[in-house]
Formats: C-alpha cells, sequence, structure tokens
C-alpha cells in the first residue's frame, strides 16, 4: 500500500470516527414525543448523518451515521431499536453519498445536493414507518391505535427530515469549502 492511499484511508477512518461522534451527539440532542406507549423524537441527528454522506461519500457516511446511531440507541434507552437503527440510518446516509457523488460535475450543483438530502431521508423515513407499522399491527393494535401511531411518527419523522435537509446542505457547503481551502479533500474519499 503506498504512502498515498494510506493517508487517504486514515483521514477516512479519522472523519468517520468524527462524523459518528457527531451523529451521536446531535441523537443526544432531542425532544421526546410519547405516543400511545410508543415513543419519537426530534432530534439534530438525522443532520450529521445527511452531512456524513455529502463529506464522507455512501460507505464511510454510512458507516458513520449507521453506528452513530446505533451507538445512541444501545446507550439512550432504545436498545431493542438499534439493530434496525444501524441499517436504516446506515441506508439514510449511504442513499445521500451515492446522489451526491454522482456523475463528474453534478455533485458541485445545488439541485444535485438538494436531491441527495431529500432521497437519503425519505429513505430512511419510508424504513422507519414501515418498520413502526408492522410492529404495531403485530402488537395487535386496534385499527385507530396504528392511525395514530402512524400520524404521529410520520409528522415527527417528516419534520425531522426537513430540518436534517435544511441545515444539512448549506453545512456541507461551508465544510466543503473549508476541506477545500485547507487542501483536505484530496486525502477524503471523492
Amino acid at each position: 500500500m503506498n504512502a498515498a492511499k494510506n493517508r487517504k484511508t486514515t483521514a477516512n477512518i479519522a472523519l468517520t470516527g468524527l462524523m459518528g461522534a457527531l451523529v451521536l451527539v446531535g441523537t443526544y440532542l432531542n425532544i421526546p414525543i410519547p405516543v400511545l406507549g410508543d415513543r419519537t423524537m426530534l432530534s439534530l441527528g438525522n443532520v450529521f448523518c445527511i452531512l456524513s454522506g455529502f463529506v464522507l461519500g455512501p460507505v464511510y457516511g454510512g458507516f458513520a451515521a449507521g453506528v452513530g446511531s446505533f451507538i445512541f440507541d444501545i446507550t439512550g434507552g432504545w436498545a431493542s431499536s438499534a439493530p434496525f437503527t444501524l441499517v436504516f440510518k446506515f441506508l439514510m446516509a449511504f442513499v445521500c453519498g451515492i446522489i451526491a457523488r454522482g456523475g463528474d460535475q453534478t455533485k458541485k450543483k445545488l439541485s444535485r445536493l438538494i436531491l441527495a438530502a431529500v432521497a437519503g431521508s425519505l429513505t430512511y423515513s419510508a424504513l422507519y414507518l414501515s418498520k413502526s407499522y408492522i410492529e404495531a399491527m403485530l402488537l395487535g393494535n386496534s385499527a385507530g391505535a396504528v392511525k395514530m401511531l402512524m400520524i404521529t411518527k410520520a409528522s415527527v419523522s417528516l419534520t425531522n427530515a426537513i430540518i436534517a435537509d435544511c441545515v444539512s446542505i448549506p453545512l456541507f457547503l461551508a465544510i466543503r469549502k473549508a476541506l477545500a481551502d485547507n487542501k483536505i479533500t484530496g486525502r477524503i474519499h471523492q
């Protein structure tokens, strides 16, 4: 392995750890919302999941988002959801990273970043709401209870998505400029 590849791998691993920590801390900044014996929350975690996909690309970004969210679930009282969260948040950042990194110069276009953020957020929301619906049905809840649960969770999930998309894009643009100005972008996954 040559020295340049070693530096790039080291930078990717270090930034993955940093982004994973930001996902964890962002998720701890939350407002819990109880709903019919279940719970959900508004948090800043999704901002950093989307940002991970932008900064690190699909694989490293997905890993940072998934592991940071997984650790939150384990330590924050959501342990039964942790395996699902690991996969769902990984896919959120992965989809965002794939779209944002697509093509030659398209990753520099704002429209591409918006599409990437929205697609990543909607991927997570669809997976999370599907899991919530299946769980509610398996627990034998009434149709009315399931409907109320899904309306509340969908409202919170979409609010989290809107916040994540509106905050992560300008934050990424500022970070991308700073990385380029300091000649760091050549050392991370492109």
